[in-house]
């Protein structure tokens, strides 16, 4: 008697969203360079090398290791008060990716509630909402963090605010479009038949079905985040020194960009590669949850 096959079952959504994301080869590896930048940031009060505020005066503007005049002591150099700079570059990291993690959760949460109100409420609350947002987004969203800034002071605190402001319009609009998307199907028409109340409908039935985009979406606020928090800094209006942070570092080693090319170029690599990298992880994420983009096998 012939064995009956056995059906494969069907990969679930964590292996699919999985298989979906390796596929792209620049996304994983650009995965596995974000994580290895945020673990050094997070390790860093313990595989530092020398305290990041710590200043070496005997050693100022010494230049990497592989350069001539090198000391095996500073890997990286020292900037120009004496300073390590892998030190302050590690360091550097969780103030950087701490303050633009902070930024995209600011904007997200109150984001996606506005824009549920938006879409469930389209008479009386929507248009009000929306008009905010449309004033928000009249300004370019550095300028606008420069404008909450000068009010507010600068600070840690007050740079989150200043960043998550500027973001908050994208979220909105994304979540009441999707959101307008879904209420229109079927199931939310048996939730409404069943009983459900607009709260539910909401948050248990159609944000769910919504968080793919918002989560591409904010995978490339992250990086956007970044480069903002980078760009207050560098114009003095965001950390302050002598916290390390990637956009402080460029701006106090600006003078000495032809004595030292060290202090300004590690910085400015470091910005560059981790954007690059949370942008393809960006694209990864998009290809892999979004049905319209998979590929059929």
């Amino acid at each position: 008697m012939a064995a009956v096959p056995i059906e494969k079952q069907p990969p679930g959504p964590l292996r699919e969203f999985w298989a979906g994301f390796t596929a792209n080869r620049g996304a994983f590896i650009a995965l596995v360079v974000f994580v290895l930048i945020a673990a050094s940031g997070l390790l860093a009060p313990w595989i530092a090398p020398h305290d990041p505020i710590e200043q070496y005066r005997d050693h100022m503007l010494t230049p990497p290791v592989w350069a001539e005049g090198g000391n095996a002591r500073f890997l990286l150099g020292t900037d120009e008060l004496g300073r390590d700079m892998l030190s302050r570059l590690l360091h550097g990291a969780r103030v950087s990716l701490g303050l633009a993690l902070a930024a995209v959760a600011m904007s997200l949460v109150p984001g996606v509630l506005l824009g549920l109100l938006a879409a469930f409420f389209q008479r009386w609350l929507s248009p009000a909402i929306m008009r905010v947002m449309d004033i928000v987004l009249a300004l370019p969203s550095l300028l606008l963090a420069i404008c909450v800034i000068t009010i507010l002071g600068p600070g840690l605190v007050n740079t989150v605010i200043a960043i998550a402001i500027g973001a908050l319009p994208g979220y909105v609009r994304l979540t009441r479009a999707a959101a307008l998307s879904e209420t229109g199907r079927d199931y939310v028409t048996a939730s409404r038949v069943a009983g459900a109340g607009v709260w539910r409908l909401m948050f248990i039935t159609v944000l769910p079905n919504c968080m793919a985009p918002l989560i591409v979406n904010a995978t490339l606020s992250f990086s956007s985040a970044i480069l903002e928090t980078a760009g207050l800094g560098f114009l003095g209006l965001g950390v302050q020194a002598p916290t390390p942070e990637w956009g402080t570092m460029l701006s106090a080693a600006r003078d000495y960009i032809t004595r030292a090319p060290w202090v300004v170029t590690l910085p400015g690599l470091t910005i560059l590669v981790t954007v690059l990298a949370i942008n393809l992880m960006g694209d990864g994420l998009r290809d892999a949850l979004d049905p319209k983009l998979k590929k059929v096998a």
